[in-house]
């Protein structure tokens, strides 16, 4: 997309509210350049403006509204007037009818004139355009994912009995191959409609189960007839370049799926089990930029904090959490402030989720001897500035990171703890010496992922003295120490709506403890007394939030809810 509003005007703005200096701006303009993003974006992961401001910004300089489909709801019958590959390409959604019988167009860049006046030409009447950014329009491309759902299954079941009746007549191989190849088509881009991040493909003794993992959760989708089990793993391997003849060791790989427009990177773990072969998918949006710290759910105090930190030029910043937590994905943020023209940034990774321009990215191969140990190694010779390594899961790794820290280099990289002052026990278990420890590790962000609110059906309610009474009792058998804990007013949670599949649930967020490493932190770790909680209680006492704490800020503001904030904390 380009940009809405020429640079200059954006400058000239900018310069008279004082948020930024001439060369700061030309800087990041030639920065945008370069990484292939919008300057606008660019603007906001600085943090020299929010959208918010410069969504205004841009709809005043065009004449037009800002349209916000939290509040404004979207017309079905409308929408379908443009089908959902052109409306994503061109970045718009028609969303309803006006009361003089014109069309009402968001639009990511209201002043692109060729897809107006295409509209205009090809629904044959008057339109009005809105300014809304790319949150907004995918909220809004959801509803065309609802009105597929129901005939996927219809679909993905008429190929299968389609291939069932060819291998049971003894008909051409290609007959029966044909409709597995659309079956296997439509179970991913069935996926893609439900915006699941992991497709498991099951076989039972008696059947074959097809599950979703929809914002963190498990959904039984459909069970196939175990008969077409065999040649849906065959059709995978064949996607995924694997060997079709290997039934008896896992064996990964990776293909790339399009769907609705959408370019999807697959991960594919394929697992012998008793009954047969186990796949489990996970998907990657091929396309997708990491996101600013906002975006992925930091509260202004918490982004502050990490900004501060990434200043710094040596030292270890870990994300730390369980698998799915989304601790990669806080990493490729980071990765994504940092990358400036004049720093040197390389990375080794297991897999490559999102591949980032000028950061150069190395794969784990072990088959070739491509550990993290020795892959560090090597990074090390490339004269990098900041270094990333996916996971420190060895004392070889986290010997070699913390050396590469101690010379200069900053070094990003995630680690499996429960929370945020953990992380300092955990490298004494890895061998790593508290006197080092207390030298290079700069921050720790402890992390999970709760499912937001749905906004297209949200409400606000009074909790009751029940409710209070089993948050309260929850809370205290999960030993959660709060400051001044009392629970919220107001709280929210989602009615249920066909755009959330009636779970009250649409995307994820992130809750979090930031825990910075300050002196009187370092004093405490290096000592020969070391203690857990009196680490703990210093950090508190110094400012870090809690998780719980986190979470319950974003259930008083109607991010998610206190059910959820409270499941994630339990697991």
């Amino acid at each position: 997309m380009g940009l809405p509003i020429p640079a200059n005007q954006l400058k000239g703005k900018l310069l008279t509210e004082g948020l930024i200096t001439p060369e700061k701006f030309d800087a990041l303009e030639q920065e945008a350049g370069l990484k292939n993003q919008s300057l606008l974006d660019i603007l906001v992961s600085e943090h020299v403006a929010d959208k918010n401001y410069l969504n205004r910004l841009i709809a005043d300089f065009l004449g037009v509204e800002i349209v916000n489909f939290n509040t404004t709801p979207i017309d079905p019958e409308v929408v379908k007037l443009i089908p959902e590959e052109v409306s994503r390409q061109r970045e718009i959604l028609v969303f309803s009818r006006g009361a003089d019988g014109s069309l009402n167009v968001a639009m990511a860049d209201p002043s692109d004139l060729s897809t107006i006046t295409y509209l205009s030409q090809h629904l044959g009447t008057k339109i009005s355009v809105f300014l809304a950014d790319q949150q907004d329009l995918n909220r809004g491309y959801t509803v065309y994912g609802s009105q597929m759902t129901s005939d996927f299954k219809a679909i993905i079941e008429k190929n299968i009995q389609d291939s069932i009746r060819a291998q049971t007549k003894g008909g051409q191989k290609e007959e029966a191959e044909l409709p597995i190849v659309a079956v296997v088509d439509n179970i991913m881009s069935y996926a893609v409609s439900l915006r699941a991040s992991d497709v498991h493909i099951e076989i039972m003794e008696d059947v074959t189960i097809v599950r979703y993992r929809i914002d963190g959760i498990l959904y039984e989708i459909m069970r196939i007839p175990k008969l077409v089990h065999t040649a849906i793993v065959a059709r995978i391997k064949i996607l995924s370049g694997l060997k079709l003849d290997e039934h008896y060791e896992p064996q990964d790989g990776r293909f790339r799926h399009s769907a609705a427009n959408q370019m999807v990177d697959v991960r594919v773990s394929i697992l012998p089990t008793f009954y047969g072969e186990k796949m489990v998918m996970r998907l990657l949006e091929a396309s997708q930029k990491p996101l600013s710290l906002e975006e992925l759910g930091f509260l202004p105090e918490a982004a502050k904090t990490i900004r501060d930190n990434l200043k710094k030029t040596y030292g270890m910043i870990l994300a730390a959490g369980p698998t799915g937590a989304g601790k990669t994905t806080t990493l490729y943020a980071l990765m994504n402030i940092l990358n400036k023209p004049n720093v040197n940034i390389v990375t080794i990774e297991d897999p490559i989720e999102y591949n980032m321009r000028y950061v150069n990215q190395a794969q784990v191969n072990a088959r070739a001897g491509v550990t993290f140990a020795s892959g560090l190694r090597a990074i090390l010779r490339q004269d990098p500035n900041i270094i990333m390594v996916g996971e420190i899961r060895d004392k070889e790794t986290a010997n070699i990171a913390v050396q590469s820290a101690l010379t200069g280099h900053l070094l990003l990289s995630s680690i499996h703890t429960n929370d945020a002052p953990t992380t300092i026990p955990r490298l004494f278990d890895l061998d790593v010496p508290p006197f080092l420890v207390g030298s290079v590790l700069n921050l720790v962000i402890a992390q999970r992922l709760v499912r937001q609110a749905c906004k297209n059906c949200i409400y606000s309610y009074e909790p009751d003295e029940d409710t209070k009474a089993i948050v309260k009792k929850q809370v205290e058998e999960l030993n959660i120490r709060v400051r001044g804990y009392t629970l919220p007013k107001l709280l929210y949670k989602g009615k249920g709506c066909n755009i959330c599949n009636n779970t009250g649930y649409r995307g994820r967020l992130g809750i979090y403890e930031v825990f910075e490493v300050t002196e009187n932190i370092r004093k405490i770790l290096v000592s020969p007394q070391f203690d857990l909680d009196a680490l703990r209680a210093k950090a508190e006492e110094e400012g870090m939030t809690t998780m719980f704490e986190d979470g319950l800020r974003k259930a008083e503001l109607g991010m998610t809810t206190i059910e959820e904030v409270l499941r994630v904390i339990r697991e």
